[in-house]
């Protein structure tokens, strides 16, 4: 695979726990998005409380998984990020991974900075860009900052803060069914219906490749498409529960694809080959013209499947012995439509069969 395509990268919004011992399907895609063997990779640690040990335990993961270079840059302020020893490691970066932890952190140190401005232009011209836990919801255009869980949507639930605008007229938020974000997301769409809800359960990735979302990993990707909601909550008051009627609800699992800006699905499933799906086009055409043709005739093939069992079982009785003072029946017995005791069924064009 090489380095760099034309034009911007893919993003993984990664929701957090993400396998790192056995198969790791969501980091090996995005080391293969990062240029697989000639990735360089920089690992962005800043949001995590962790020490040395958070990059130590990423640069084994992608050097195993077989990206050519690991390196780790921590910008720890807003000084830090606007210092070019620190963000001239992104130049030459085919991919940048941010960790999870405190996003609100994250968020201060990265946004509105030189740091910031070099990891959209990395994506610009192709690196993929990627974050787990807080590191994917910086991703959108605006991110959670911090909130409470819960099923139930509430006034005051949760806050915003800037993130680094690549995933447009969205908000991503992460851990999402394993810490029950459900409640945090919807107040989020009903107070603001313009933006799309995306929440990424732990071990998944929402890999966004211009305006398709596609999902990897053992979880869903749940999506609040909230553009003909009715609420409340222009008047609701402190931690009320919200009105919200009419919300577009999708679950995605891993391969469906959707489209961001038409706001639909797309596909879903193990896509085949394209010479398996040319040869399953020519059986079905060659089934609906049988079908045409049995049921131009008006009857069923069932009908003509019993007419066979029975004219085999006339020829049987045909050809057995004839016992002792019993008449032997002509050898041969023509069967005719006028010999047949039941009516043939109509063909049922839905099913096939009668």
């Amino acid at each position: 695979m090489s380095e760099l395509h034309g034009g911007p990268g893919a993003l993984f919004a990664i929701g957090g726990a993400e396998d790192k011992l056995k198969k790791r399907t969501v980091l090996q895609e995005f080391v293969e998005a990062a240029g697989g063997s000639k990735a360089r990779i920089v690992v962005v640690p800043t949001a995590s409380a962790l020490g040395p040990d958070v990059v130590d335990v990423y640069h084994a993961l992608f050097a195993a998984l077989g990206a050519q270079s690991v390196v780790g840059v921590r910008p720890e302020n807003r000084e830090d990020a606007d210092d070019p020893a620190f963000i001239a490691p992104l130049h030459d970066a085919t991919g940048i991974f941010m960790t999870g932890g405190n996003q609100l952190k994250l968020a201060g140190v990265v946004t509105g900075t030189a740091f910031g401005r070099a990891v959209t232009a990395a994506h610009a011209r192709g690196a993929a860009v990627g974050g787990t836990s807080a590191g994917a919801s910086i991703l959108a255009e605006h991110m959670i900052a911090f909130g409470r869980s819960g099923a139930t949507p509430r006034q005051r639930m949760s806050q915003l803060s800037n993130g680094l605008g690549l995933v447009q007229g969205a908000i991503v938020d992460q851990h999402f069914a394993q810490r029950n974000r459900y409640g945090r997301l919807l107040s989020l769409v009903a107070q603001s219906p313009g933006l799309l809800g995306i929440g990424v359960d732990e071990d998944t990735a929402a890999v966004v490749r211009g305006t398709h979302l596609e999902v990897v990993g053992r979880g869903a990707v749940t999506i609040f498409d909230g553009s003909r909601i009715t609420s409340n909550a222009h008047h609701a008051s402190r931690s009320e529960p919200l009105l919200a009627s009419g919300v577009v609800l999708h679950v995605l699992p891993a391969t469906a694809t959707f489209d961001l800006q038409a706001r639909v699905l797309l596909s879903y499933g193990a896509q085949p080959p394209a010479e398996e799906i040319a040869g399953l086009e020519a059986a079905e055409a060659d089934l609906r013209k049988l079908a045409a043709e049995i049921a131009a005739e008006g009857v069923s093939p069932k009908y003509y499947a019993d007419r066979k069992k029975r004219a085999g079982r006339r020829t049987a009785k045909a050809v057995r012995p004839v016992a002792a003072g019993e008449s032997r029946p002509e050898a041969t017995e023509p069967i005719t439509a006028g010999a047949e005791l039941d009516t043939p069924d109509r063909f049922d064009p839905d099913s096939g069969t009668a």
